[in-house]
């Protein structure tokens, strides 16, 4: 959520940042909503104050034998006024509650306008693997080495599902317990969340109410509950509603879950296999920080990300996202992006993104200055470290050779794993 003084104070920068995202507000509207909001708000103080007032002078006059029975018809008309005007600034707070609500965070000041045609690559690290013989993409490759059993995944849940199997049901959870290894040694704390969410987590994490329709929900028996699209949503409201102590900053999270979107692919191969689907599984950094140490921390994050797409030998990128393609929680965003030859192009296999203080906002996470003073809301940041359900494809193209074996990242091979991924016989 955007700090309501900021809109009436600087109403020209919020304008002018929202347009960078293609978002155009009525802003001088918004302003006038806000002053009759204020207006309404101090009548109402005004009126209680008044009431308090007649009742204490009805509670004297009674204590002296009089019943004042002047002041208690000013009461009761002073009662159906008061109760006009706090319907009244019901009325005004909601509306002024959800314009807030609607608004996205402004996007950092080196952040290009427009959409993704704008996004800036910042570094190639490596080149594409050169492979002589002719490519196998990602979904051919999973299939001959039996590794994701496509056809089952849509027998058991249909489309944009499937079933690791094997030596890939091992890989996978052999990245997994890579992911979370190394970020335990880097100091992060471990944690397992839950997987069903309440409306308020959706609204803390700025999903909700803009992006609510986009998420699984459960049935309306026992709470109305959603599935966590991310385990961002769960880790930003760890400290929903609390003051931190400066001295604890940063607190720095390391959490696995599966991750379920409404969203998936096209039959398109670009799409299929398991670049995009339902429910995928993903390894989440997410930080608590001060805001003078949030750009800092927002580079630590991406290095995390970059040293273990690294270590797993794989050609990639990274790209600052211009502020239409970044999420409209978030005030900047830096994507991980591995090349896959099948396709010629680039899959982002991490989102490195600072929110500043929009989300402390919305769940009202402040911490308390170690010297004193008043306190003030901490900034939130998240990473993917990483999401595997591309970094898979990733492997199998980049590492792919002639005979139709893939090598297994050296990092991995420790774990259980070969070092060669074979062709298997295709089972019945």
């Amino acid at each position: 959520m955007l700090d309501v003084t900021l809109i009436r104070q600087h109403p020209d920068r919020v304008r002018d940042g929202l347009r960078k995202r293609g978002v155009d507000v009525d802003v001088p509207g918004f302003l006038a909503l806000d002053a009759e909001f204020r207006a309404a708000r101090t009548a109402v103080e005004e009126l209680r104050a008044e009431r308090r007032r007649i009742s204490a002078a009805v509670g004297a006059r009674r204590r002296d034998g009089d019943p004042g029975e002047e002041l208690q018809a000013q009461a009761q008309e002073l009662t159906g006024r008061l109760a006009e005007a706090d319907a009244a600034l019901r009325r005004l707070a909601q509306r002024h509650q959800e314009f807030l609500d609607g608004l996205p965070n402004l996007p950092a000041d080196d952040v290009l306008a427009g959409g993704k045609e704008h996004n800036q690559v910042v570094r190639t690290v490596g080149a594409p693997p050169e492979l002589a013989h002719p490519v196998r993409d990602h979904v051919t490759l999973s299939e001959e080495l039996g590794l994701v059993d496509h056809r089952r995944g849509v027998r058991l849940a249909g489309n944009g599902y499937w079933v690791y199997r094997g030596e890939g049901a091992a890989l996978e959870w052999a990245l997994l317990n890579h992911f979370l290894d190394a970020h335990r040694r880097a100091g992060y704390e471990f944690v397992l969340p839950p997987h069903l969410l309440t409306e308020e987590a959706g609204y803390t994490a700025g999903q909700f109410p803009k992006f609510a329709d986009e998420v699984f929900r459960t049935g309306e028996g026992g709470g109305r509950r959603f599935l966590l699209p991310t385990a961002e949503t769960a880790l930003v409201n760890l400290h929903r509603g609390e003051t931190l102590d400066e001295r604890d900053l940063p607190l720095k999270y390391v959490a696995y879950t599966p991750c379920y979107r409404m969203e998936s692919g096209s039959h398109r191969t670009a799409e299929r296999g398991t670049l995009r689907g339902h429910q995928f599984n993903k390894v989440e950094l997410f930080q608590f920080a001060r805001p003078e140490d949030s750009e800092a921390a927002q580079l630590e994050l991406l290095a995390r990300a970059e040293e273990l797409v690294a270590g797993l030998g794989l050609h990639y990128r990274v790209t600052k996202l211009a502020a239409k393609d970044t999420s409209p929680a978030q005030a900047k965003t830096y994507d991980v992006e591995v090349w896959l030859p099948s396709l010629g192009a680039y899959a982002e296999v991490s989102s490195v993104s600072n929110a500043r203080e929009y989300q402390a906002r919305r769940g009202g996470i402040r911490y308390r200055p170690a010297g004193g003073g008043r306190t003030a809301y901490v900034h939130t940041l998240n990473a993917s470290g990483l999401a595997t359900s591309r970094l898979l494809p990733a492997i199998l193209e980049q590492h792919q050779r002639p005979d139709g074996t893939v090598a297994v990242p050296e990092v991995l091979r420790h774990r259980g794993l070969p070092d060669v991924l074979r062709p298997r016989v295709t089972r019945g």
